[in-house]
């Protein structure tokens, strides 16, 4: 899998998008790089800057490239170069929670994974005004293996 695989699901009030790609860098640069905010727009094309702290309780401001959308996650369920979540939203009438998640395999490389799941009663509503959620999720996953292999193999 040494490109991003998208799959999607669509239901009457949900909606989700995952990316799974395999990166050959140790698990903790990897995890470095999704938990540097500050450094986050330098390799992550599908943002221009990443305010706040990524850790448990963290609060952050996320500048989507291209627009002028600003997403406001809580990130939450962080256990350290495994897996991290970012929540936003309002239930019961949107709600949007992306994870992200890192398995190291037997063959020297990391599972890497990012899913989001919208839902809730204004879903039906809104949907149509999302962007193309596939190439987005698909270009973030190859921008960090990008950085992350350029890191680890760098001398």
């Amino acid at each position: 899998m040494t490109l991003a695989t998208i799959t999607q699901a669509r239901a009457p009030l949900s909606f989700v998008c995952r990316v799974d790609i395999e990166v050959r860098a140790p698990v903790a640069c990897i995890w470095a790089l999704l938990t540097d905010s500050k450094g986050m727009a330098r390799w992550n094309s599908t943002v221009t800057l990443v305010e706040g702290e990524i850790r448990e309780g963290g609060k952050l401001r996320i500048h989507v490239a291209g627009t002028d959308r600003v997403f406001t996650p809580k990130v939450s369920g962080v256990v350290e170069q495994e897996r991290m979540t970012w929540t936003g939203g309002f239930m019961p009438l949107f709600k949007g929670v992306r994870t992200f998640e890192l398995v190291p395999s037997d063959y020297g490389f990391v599972n890497f994974a990012m899913a989001e799941r919208f839902s809730g009663l204004l879903l039906p509503f809104v949907q149509s005004s999302f962007p193309d959620f596939g190439s987005i999720f698909a270009q973030f996953a190859t921008d960090l293996k990008r950085e992350a292999e350029r890191q680890a193999f760098s001398p």
